[in-house]
């Protein structure tokens, strides 16, 4: 295992290349997909050749907006493409600083909203049926490749996947790593909060009585994985690991604030040092609701009134949108962009 810690990052990275003028291109569409009831909401960001209007992209209540150009033509070229998995209770759109931040190096990132833990729909017992998740990220990649819009100008042999905390346990089954509902359970019985727990019990869920928990969804299409503060790490089934996708990059989130349940390092459940030639980096000034975006004025106490969790609050002294700055540098380096 390689281990960074990214303490100065804005100091080593590089400039951005000339497209970074360029809005990104963004476009939504329905995906049909045979293990879903209905069509899951799935959103493509490109390079963009030329600009369309200009729109915001993921405005609320909490979150500041991503600005994109609407349906462009796609830049020539070939591109690499990203699968991107959001964490529990969150969407694709809200992570526009991040798709940003990839297509301004030249990719192509695919977004689903996993129905079941999405935005306005996250349920605990439909949250924990991971394969479902994998399989809405390469249905989506199945239709983006077969769709003469895109096909032409995306590099097959550099397709990525890049996953926050639910989405990092969905990305971490695309390469490979499967998962023990038992295992999940008695860690829940032992230590809850540590152990990704507490939303799941709210909902009576036993890991063990979830099949698509354990089930291997590997997509051996994916060549990269970038997996940030991933849930489920102590519940993996290390016979899986030496056979994963090799050279993972693994992010946690701050130190004293990091979350237990997510911490991958060495005083955590050491996912880093298990996976093979794995990439772990540490970033210290952040907690996990760091990785989501900027928030609005007001969107603390807006919070705080409707007793939800304080996704807007950061530790003392951080700068989020800088930290995005340095979380854009490490995931592209892991996906080799």
């Amino acid at each position: 295992m390689k281990r960074i810690a990214l303490l100065s990052m804005l100091a080593l990275s590089q400039a951005l290349p000339a497209t970074a003028d360029m809005l990104p291109g963004y476009d939504r569409f329905d995906l049909k997909a045979d293990h879903r009831a209905r069509p899951v909401a799935a959103s493509i960001w490109y390079p963009a050749a030329n600009p369309t209007y200009r729109a915001p992209v993921g405005d609320g209540p909490i979150f500041d907006p991503t600005f994109a150009f609407i349906g462009p033509a796609i830049a020539e070229g070939k591109h690499p493409l990203i699968l991107l998995s959001h964490g529990s209770g969150g969407n694709a759109d809200t992570l526009g600083w991040l798709t940003t931040g990839l297509v301004q190096r030249g990719a192509i990132v695919l977004a689903v909203n996993h129905p079941g833990s999405t935005s306005g729909d996250s349920s605990p017992r439909r949250s924990v049926d991971l394969e479902p998740r994998a399989e809405d990220l390469s249905a989506a990649l199945d239709a983006v490749i077969a769709d003469p819009a895109f096909a032409p100008f995306i590099d097959a042999d550099q397709i990525g996947t890049v996953g926050f905390s639910l989405g990092g346990a969905t990305a971490l089954g695309l390469a490979g790593v499967r998962f023990d509902g038992a295992k999940q359970d008695a860690n829940c019985s032992t230590g809850p909060e540590a152990a990704d727990c507490v939303f799941f019990r709210l909902g009576g869920v036993r890991f063990a009585d979830h099949p698509g928990f354990e089930r291997d969804a590997r997509d051996r299409r994916v060549t990269q994985a970038v997996i940030v503060d991933p849930g489920f790490g102590g519940a993996v089934n290390p016979e899986t690991l030496p056979n994963a996708l090799t050279g993972i990059t693994l992010i946690n989130l701050g130190y004293a604030d990091r979350l237990d349940a997510a911490d991958v390092g060495p005083a955590g459940n050491n996912l880093a040092n298990r996976l093979p030639e794995a990439t772990y980096i540490e970033i210290a000034l952040a907690n996990h609701f760091t990785f989501l975006g900027t928030c609005k004025p007001g969107a603390v106490e807006l919070l705080a009134e409707y007793q939800d969790d304080p996704i807007c609050t950061d530790p003392e002294g951080t700068d989020r949108a800088a930290i995005h700055t340095q979380l854009i540098e490490a995931i592209a380096t892991g996906l080799g962009l």
